[in-house]
């Protein structure tokens, strides 16, 4: 019964390990993983991203199913993860450095947001190499901006979430409210090319009644409250505000994307906070 500790890049050793368990005594497992354990710890104590894996992870179900897909798959994260070492080695990264890489590779998500202002206001730019094509093909996303009050902090984004894959970004503030940008493609809709603008999708009644339900998750018939055009170095912008739920949503188009940029609290946050969340929502711009 032994334990070791190494990292990802040795999963197909574990796996030979575990295909022969069955044909190996408890001592025998004990005294291979000792022997490559002494073998390999140089390169061990300077690799970070170090994972805890049993021997018997067989018996525990680790390799109950599909082995060899299982195996694929950790040879491919283990596969990154050396990738991400040997960058690091080449262009002389620091620890933190080969952090940042992993998280914009991994994770798709590069801070964005600004230091606030003298009112204590940050601007938040899409960065340019942040990560999310949203479909092979696709052009680059053109970045957006906007404005919050500090406190508000990007916060992930799942694909469980309402909006699925389209949604780009979620923002929130636990006494305040919560916002996301949801980013489509137009040919969804309709065949604009690659400059759609917004007055070609349809005025603001059919663009709210068609997008809205991707927003607030329901029918928008007798829920929008107010709705305005404004336009901005030559974009044009359609502004809603619903109830219920509270809402306030601001949408254009850009290149071959739709953008939809969602604002919302629930009714004491809506209360208490009602004029900043309007400034966030009318901060919007796609640039």
């Amino acid at each position: 019964m032994g334990t070791t500790l190494f990292t990802s890049s040795w999963f197909p050793f574990k796996y030979h390990l575990q295909s022969t368990h069955s044909l190996c005594s408890s001592s025998q497992q004990s005294e291979q993983i000792n022997k490559f354990h002494m073998h390999m710890k140089p390169a061990l104590e300077n690799t970070e991203g170090r994972v805890e894996i049993s021997v018997e992870a067989k018996e525990n179900g680790f390799m109950d199913e599909e082995p060899e897909r299982r195996f694929g798959l950790l040879r491919r994260r283990a596969a990154m993860i050396s990738g991400l070492s040997l960058v690091s080695g080449v262009l002389g990264f620091s620890g933190d450095g080969l952090a940042a890489v992993k998280q914009g590779l991994l994770a798709g998500r590069i801070p964005g947001l600004s230091e606030p202002d003298e009112k204590g206001w940050k601007t938040y730019r899409r960065p340019d190499d942040k990560s999310g094509g949203h479909g092979v093909g696709w052009s680059p996303i053109i970045p957006y901006i906007f404005k919050v009050p500090d406190g508000w902090e990007e916060v992930p984004v799942s694909i469980a979430d309402l909006g699925g894959t389209e949604i780009d970004l979620r923002f929130a503030n636990s006494q305040e409210g919560r916002l996301f940008v949801i980013v489509a493609p137009v040919l969804r809709f309709a065949d604009l090319g690659e400059d759609a603008k917004i007055e070609e999708i349809g005025p603001p009644e059919k663009v709210i009644n068609a997008f809205g339900p991707e927003v607030i998750g329901e029918n928008v018939e007798g829920k929008v409250l107010s709705m305005k055009v404004a336009e901005h170095l030559g974009r044009t912008y359609y502004q809603f505000e619903l109830e219920p739920p509270h809402a306030l949503i601001t949408a254009t188009a850009a290149g071959n994307r739709l953008y939809l940029f969602n604002i919302t609290g629930n009714g004491l946050q809506w209360k208490r906070h009602y004029k900043d969340l309007k400034q966030i929502a009318d901060s919007f711009r796609v640039v």
